[in-house]
């Protein structure tokens, strides 16, 4: 044989493999994965379009205060989780939620601080809160945040503060342990703003539909005046400024005007008179009056939604179609795409779309998302509907950030019922995502990654 005809059989040979190979590669299952955190811009992090100078004013003020780092002699502790509210709520920008960097680890032994780093708390992990099922009988139920560190050792503590950390696994190896991490807070002013009419409107909207799906659902009324709370992984606080009282109470320790009692109030430790944080009646301008948990407030309530991507990931087309494969196998039918804001005294809320993806509701999960702590009105297997703005920016999902796979964190949605817990609301939606093709299932992948 020649060495031209060598050469042309041997180049068809390859053409024939190459053929074979894009065949094979177009025949073979496509399996999806979660195209992890988007890149491109943080999209988020900046106030809310419409607002007046003096509003932007109070924003600046209020992301200042919620960017602070905290000390003992300002109220920090006597027992914390974290010294600032930026630290925890920091991906992908301030007013986020737990960054790839946890600042815990840092913080067991900030200022010559003793602690020990609690075992769940990684460098790589999610910023978490520890939570007891029950006291120490077994039997009454406790479900509060039992913080991570204490001040003892810390060169900014009184000398003569000596109390200690929780013994944490002693609590896990009794099965009374579970976490929380922190909820995002952009476009938390627009979520405020949302009438409780417009929240059972969407509860109770497509019931045949969800009936037929097996999905109820319920909110989670305030206690006293009845009305609906919205706010937390188990929609059990009714406004900002609560929810700005309570996280600087329990997370840092520092008491303010709606908590005013200390967490621990062994006197050796209180370097800071009670409450830690109040209005500055004397001070000169409007803002230098207002608490740090009203600053908080103002800043999270002045934070715009955040900006979804229309092309990435996977571009334009894919999205387009996981938007409408989402709908069509009922994850909508929780995660409402669009709620509307009421009146406000604030004109940049006012009747305002707000596509949050939820129904601010909560929902049976089953036994595998069940923490077994209710709160409110909220059962311990019942979980508030997350909101999905801004997930394509999320690193750890699910209460507890089990899981950093968005399609992990999907299927834990199911779960059959146990003899403690009924089976969770979100099966059969889950099996109808299992059902679609590979495809349609990374076109839902990337659209959820998209917002």
């Amino acid at each position: 044989m020649s060495r031209r005809r060598r050469l042309g059989f041997f180049t068809g040979i390859l053409g024939m493999l190459m053929l074979c190979a894009s065949l094979a590669a177009q025949l073979a299952p496509t399996v999806p994965r979660d195209p992890g955190v988007r890149g491109g811009p943080e999209g988020a992090g900046a106030p809310i379009a419409g607002l007046t100078a003096g509003q932007r004013q109070f924003f600046v003020a209020g992301s200042g205060e919620f960017e602070e780092t905290e000390t003992v002699p300002e109220g920090l502790g006597p027992r914390f989780n974290l010294d600032s509210c930026g630290g925890c709520h920091a991906q992908p920008a301030t007013g986020g939620t737990s960054p790839a960097i946890n600042p815990e680890v840092a913080m067991a032994t900030a200022k010559g601080a003793n602690n020990q780093i609690p075992f769940f708390v990684q460098r790589d992990g999610p910023v978490r809160e520890a939570r007891f099922k029950f006291q120490s009988d077994g039997v009454t139920r406790d479900g509060g945040v039992h913080n991570l560190f204490v001040i003892t050792g810390r060169s900014d503590a009184p000398s003569g503060c000596q109390i200690t950390q929780e013994d944490f696994k002693a609590q896990d190896d009794r099965n009374n342990l579970i976490f929380r991490i922190p909820t995002p807070t952009f476009g938390a002013g627009l979520i405020e703003a949302v009438p409780d009419a417009a929240i059972v409107q969407a509860l109770g909207a497509n019931r045949t539909i969800k009936q037929a799906l097996g999905i109820a659902g319920h909110v989670n009324r305030n206690g006293n005046d009845g009305t609906i709370a919205r706010f937390g992984w188990k929609a059990q606080n009714k406004s900002l400024l609560l929810f700005s009282g309570e996280a600087y109470n329990v997370e840092m320790g520092i008491s303010n005007e709606l908590f005013q009692s200390e967490r621990d109030e062994t006197g050796a430790c209180q370097a800071a008179l009670v409450p830690n944080d109040v209005s500055n009646l004397d001070a000169a301008d409007p803002i230098g009056v207002t608490s740090g948990i009203e600053k908080f407030s103002d800043f999270m309530r002045f934070l715009a939604p955040p900006t979804p991507s229309t092309t990435m990931p996977g571009g334009q087309t894919s999205i387009t179609n996981g938007s409408i494969s989402f709908q069509s196998v009922g994850c909508a039918l929780c995660h409402t795409p669009t709620l509307t804001t009421g009146n406000s005294p604030i004109a940049a809320l006012r009747n305002q779309p707000v596509p949050l993806f939820s129904d601010l509701s909560v929902h049976k999960m089953g036994p595998g998302l069940a923490d077994n702590i209710g709160q409110g009105q909220a059962a311990p297997d019942e979980f508030r509907t997350a909101p999905l703005w801004g997930l394509g920016k999320r690193i750890f999902f699910l209460h507890d950030g089990r899981t950093q796979d968005l399609l992990e964190a999907i299927r834990a949605h199911r779960s059959a019922a146990s003899s403690q817990f009924a089976a969770s609301e979100a099966n059969q939606v889950i099996n109808l995502f299992d059902a679609l093709p590979a495809s349609a299932q990374q076109d839902i992948l990337n659209f959820l990654r998209s917002l």
